[in-house]
């Protein structure tokens, strides 16, 4: 009984000690992943700017597609043409 009760308290021991770890080192990982979550790290930025460049280039793709068939239906409208 008295072995059980000794390797009890051993046990809670630790249980205690990395509780005690816990709760010191929460703060410091709260600070870190709202510093994290703050800032902007040079790859994302990267990574953020090519997307606007993609999704610039698409947009101005689509424009011209867009530009050219209108052109071409206004010639196919010149020429006599019927509609599809």
């Amino acid at each position: 009984m008295r072995v059980l009760l000794l390797a009890s308290c051993l046990g809670l021991t630790g249980c205690i000690a990395r509780t005690a770890v816990d709760i010191v080192t929460l703060p410091v990982k709260v600070v870190s992943a709202g510093v994290d979550a703050a800032t902007t790290s040079q790859s994302e930025a990267d990574e953020r700017r090519g997307r606007e460049l993609r999704q610039k280039e698409e947009r101005a793709g689509r424009e011209a597609r867009r530009r050219e068939r209108e052109e071409q239906r206004e010639d196919d409208e010149e020429a006599g043409s019927p509609d599809r």
